[in-house]
């Protein structure tokens, strides 16, 4: 099952319901119908712009109906069950959602924005042998309360509720989001969207949909639905530039070839030189970081026309993973060929690989039970 079996009984949660869902709601909690989509504004504002989450700090409802709300619904967000922080500033936060389950939530500090590192699902469906969370099956899918409630979590951490009557203050500690932790967001379509409406929503948290970027490792038939119903910024867990290689890292690359994934890619409405896609793309030694590895690379990427830029990922180790990180100077080589062919190729500085928090390592830490290196190895096709 990936959905949660028996949802708790009693006092409904307002977050993660869309507008429409909250107006309903409201109306069969004895809301009168011309009134709902005033309170719905109202409650939304409260939740989602100033965090609160008691019925009766919302002063702008007069008691009687706090009161109501408070016999039918809940405002909950998943609970923090433990917090880390690594030696450079990273957070990373174990926490847990209905029926017990957890997930791992990453806060990234860098100079000139906050990155939020969210989760959609417990655990993943798509075994990428390179990948820590990879080794932990799926459970089930988070809801859209529970993806923007890991949202709501950090800015509680990071005491960065804006307070009603103070003046604006446009810096934000928390400016991005990036849907790339636990699982695959376009195997769970409807809350993944669901949930980043409520975070770009102009009376809400109002983050722009440009600071939303959504990482797939190829779900080609939702690629074009992302555009049209969410908007935001598009990355690829890219990592391999020929079917063999790709089948092995990313075993989705069965089912769409890298050619279907990459004419999805070329019509991608968002994108544009001004936005964008961005190719991830982990370097692991001896696999799929020669010189001509870049050259394919960047020869699929013009064939296609699509604008790209393309990030490198130094392979960040774990125990038991079945490859090696290249060496600085291999991923230097391989992004200066990158450059030199005008595409930007940042190398990503792992960020919390002291606290298990850095790209491709996280995993519940309940369901950490290690597979021995003989099993992840046969698992990754890799004969020794």
């Amino acid at each position: 099952m990936t959905i949660p079996r028996k949802l708790p009984e009693g006092a409904v949660n307002l977050v993660g319901m869309t507008r429409d869902q909250m107006r309903a709601a409201l109306i069969e909690a004895g809301t009168p119908e011309k009134q709902a989509k005033m309170r719905v504004n109202q409650i939304w504002q409260w939740i989602y712009q100033w965090g609160v989450r008691d019925f009766a700090q919302m002063t702008n409802l007069a008691k009687p109906y706090r009161a109501l709300l408070a016999e039918h619904f809940t405002v909950d967000i998943p609970e923090v069950v433990s917090r880390q922080v690594s030696s450079d500033g990273t957070r990373k936060y174990l926490v847990r959602i209905a029926g017990g389950h957890e997930v791992e939530v990453v806060y990234i500090p860098e100079e000139d924005r906050g990155t939020l590192c969210v989760s959609s699902q417990v655990g993943c469906t798509l075994t990428c042998s390179f990948c820590h969370t990879g080794t932990q099956k799926l459970v089930r899918n988070l809801t859209a309360g529970e993806i923007i409630g890991q949202v709501m979590m950090a800015r509680d951490d990071l005491g960065e509720w804006p307070v009603p009557g103070a003046p604006k203050d446009e810096t934000r500690l928390l400016s991005n989001i990036v849907l790339m932790g636990m699982g695959e967001p376009l195997y769970n379509f409807d809350n993944v969207r669901d949930a980043m409406k409520i975070a770009m929503d102009p009376e809400g948290i109002q983050l722009s949909r440009r600071r939303i970027t959504l990482s797939t490792s190829g779900v080609v038939p939702e690629i074009a639905r992302t555009a049209q119903e969410i908007g935001c910024q598009l990355a690829i867990s890219f990592h391999a530039t020929t079917d063999e290689t790709r089948d092995v890292l990313v075993p989705i690359n069965k089912r769409w070839k890298i050619e279907e994934l990459l004419n999805a890619l070329a019509s991608y409405p968002k994108a544009s030189n001004s936005e964008r896609i961005t190719f991830e793309y982990v370097m692991l030694n001896g696999v799929n970081d020669t010189d001509e590895d870049a050259h394919r690379l960047i020869k699929l990427i013009k064939d296609h026309n699509i604008p790209a830029k393309i990030n490198l990922i130094p392979f960040n180790e774990w125990p038991g993973a079945p490859y090696k990180r290249s060496s600085n100077n291999r991923i230097r080589a391989f992004a200066d060929i990158i450059y030199k062919a005008g595409y930007a190729s940042p190398i990503r500085t792992p960020r919390g690989e002291d606290i298990m928090a850095a790209c491709g390592q996280l995993k519940s830490a309940t369901e950490r039970a290690r597979k021995s290196r003989k099993q992840i190895e046969a698992e990754a096709g890799i004969a020794k």
